[in-house]
């Protein structure tokens, strides 16, 4: 019998994140309640501060101080070493190569979730920063806002590019924002935006909007028949 994997945190380091009105969906993808789609695209609640960020295209994965130790993770809350995956194993060998600063960062318990670009998915980039770009410190107390975490991080990891930050807007707005290739270097037409519904410092909630051209995982071997495409190497 093969042991179970350990979940080094008991549970998964990222929830997937509901799709907002007009947002291309897939068969395992869910809506955001209306409520929701209204507060983050027409009027947001008093105190709510409404964040919008680029969505960038690669392998969601975390960074965790336990018991001391940085580790690496995938989504699911898997070891990244322990992953077929060629990206993800990449990816927990960068965080080996940078333990002292992430355990600079991170007090014991927490975790940094964020997009692993080194493997092309369906975006190529030329990177202009590091292949992994942090979105999410979790805390004892939940999901730090935007401005708490770029605090927290003082640069010294890559940030999705912002942007706006203030009262609800539309996804038209946003989509204008954004142009063709984005802010990180996009060699392809760029995925979409990340709202974040924000209040007293932690993040209430979450939606995107993916636009509808976007095919998943176009570059991956699996899907393409072809090479995989590196937008970094090690």
């Amino acid at each position: 019998m093969t042991p179970k994997k350990e979940l080094p945190l008991g549970k998964k380091t990222f929830a997937k994140i509901p799709h907002l009105p007009g947002s291309r969906t897939g068969s395992s993808d869910r809506m955001a309640p209306p409520e929701l789609a209204r507060r983050c695209l027409e009027r947001a609640t008093k105190g709510d501060v409404i964040v919008v960020q680029e969505k960038l295209d690669g392998s969601c994965v975390a960074v965790a101080k336990l018991n001391g130790a940085i580790v690496a993770l995938g989504r699911e809350g898997w070891r990244a070493a322990e992953s077929n995956n060629p990206g993800r194993q990449m990816f927990a060998r960068w965080v080996r190569s940078n333990e002292a600063r992430f355990s600079t960062l991170l007090n014991e318990g927490e975790w940094l979730s964020g997009e692993w670009l080194a493997l092309a998915h369906a975006t190529r980039y030329q990177l202009r920063h590091e292949p992994f770009v942090a979105f999410d410190l979790f805390t004892s107390d939940g999901a730090l806002s935007t401005q708490r975490l770029d605090a927290r991080l003082a640069g010294a990891v890559a940030r999705p590019a912002l942007l706006h930050q203030g009262d609800a807007i539309s996804i038209a707005r946003i989509d204008e924002q954004l142009g063709v290739h984005g802010h990180h270097g996009a060699l392809d037409a760029v995925e979409g935006a990340v709202w974040r519904v924000e209040r007293q410092g932690l993040v209430l909630h979450r939606a995107k909007f993916v636009r509808p051209g976007k095919v998943d995982g176009a570059y991956l071997p699996e899907n393409s028949g072809r090479d995989a495409v590196w937008n970094w190497s090690d």
